[in-house]
């Protein structure tokens, strides 16, 4: 079951971002979010650099998921950012990154979370999606991706 696709809207999605570093790529997912009601970018620029002031959401492969709980959202989100340089990140692969995806879950969706994040993660350990996503040269094209995984990579 693919739960990440039907958060992420192709509205929701930068490509080429120049960001130099982490919080500006949290300010860039605060404003993308922010179009939704109830959310304000900054909530979201803060809550999303908290939580990695706890630990790098940084993956690896140039792979980033921050995310963080947001009190008063109804229902997940998500966004994707793909920079147009790679940036430090403390992966564990000490590698930087260049593909960001944010989900954002209700403060109270503890199994909801874990499960988006395993996803995410699940999605992003498969190198022939990784290229696929790094090919893709419009947000259309990169919600598609996202929409059709896991068939691409079978």
């Amino acid at each position: 079951m693919n739960m990440i696709a039907p958060l992420l809207s192709p509205e929701h999605i930068r490509i080429d971002l120049n960001a130099g570093a982490k919080n500006r790529v949290f300010e860039e997912a605060g404003q993308i979010l922010a179009a939704q009601p109830g959310l304000d970018a900054t909530r979201v620029m803060e809550s999303l650099a908290t939580r990695e002031k706890m630990g790098s959401t940084a993956i690896g492969q140039g792979v980033a998921l921050p995310h963080a709980r947001i009190k008063g959202l109804q229902q997940p989100l998500a966004a994707f950012i793909h920079l147009s340089r790679p940036i430090p990140f403390d992966a564990p692969d000490g590698k930087p990154v260049s593909m960001v995806l944010v989900l954002l879950v209700p403060d109270r969706a503890t199994e909801a979370h874990l499960q988006l994040l395993a996803e995410a993660a699940q999605i992003f350990s498969d190198r022939r999606f990784r290229d696929h996503l790094r090919n893709q040269q419009n947000a259309a094209a990169v919600h598609q991706a996202f929409a059709d995984w896991p068939a691409i990579v079978t």
